[in-house]
């Protein structure tokens, strides 16, 4: 993974000490880390996809927890937290599409993860069937029908089945790490 040149400036100016969410735990610590810090301090160092979730209304967010549940018949599934302000809109709706973002939409990415804003404003997209948004300029994207809801901790697990599927895919991923944005590219096969 490649990081963005701006991230890592930007990075470096942030108040916040993450120096200790890197640091694995080791058991000399006085009181106990919770759980929950456990989790978030492992989970920084898992590189993810990002990705725009977006369900008619229009509304959507910003989300790395996007996967692929099952081929046959074929699923994916993400969660969200059950306090994002957008939630009521995703349990409500009977379908969603997933975008796969590319190494240059980190400002897409961003727009999506705030709050209090019309994340649509300024983006470009189209609706398809029942109004659901499909964002141009992804490299990827998919619809889905909304299948399952099953509410887990904190979160909710939304699962659905692919109906709809296209974009280019030939640009570099963007992806998340250690709470920045970054790129991944892959080395051409040896010969």
């Amino acid at each position: 993974m490649t990081a963005t040149p701006s991230l890592a400036a930007a990075n470096s100016h942030q108040n916040h000490d993450r120096s200790a969410d890197r640091r694995p735990y080791d058991g000399s610590a006085a009181e106990p880390v919770r759980p929950a810090d456990l989790l978030r301090r492992t989970l920084r160092r898992q590189a993810t996809a990002v990705t725009v979730v977006t369900v008619p209304g229009p509304a959507g967010f910003t989300a790395t927890s996007f996967t692929s549940a099952s081929l046959e018949p074929a699923l994916v599934s993400f969660y969200l937290s059950s306090t994002a302000s957008t939630a009521a809109t995703v349990r409500a709706a009977d379908r969603f599409a997933v975008h796969l973002l590319g190494s240059e939409q980190e400002e897409l990415a961003r727009g999506f993860a705030r709050s209090g804003v019309d994340r649509f404003a300024g983006v470009a997209w189209t609706p398809s069937t029942g109004g659901l948004p499909l964002l141009s300029g992804v490299p990827a994207w998919l619809t889905a029908r909304t299948v399952h809801v099953h509410d887990v901790g904190d979160h909710f697990l939304v699962v659905g089945e692919v109906e709809d599927a296209g974009g280019p895919g030939a640009e570099d991923p963007l992806v998340h790490h250690d709470g920045a944005f970054g790129t991944f590219r892959t080395d051409p096969p040896r010969g």
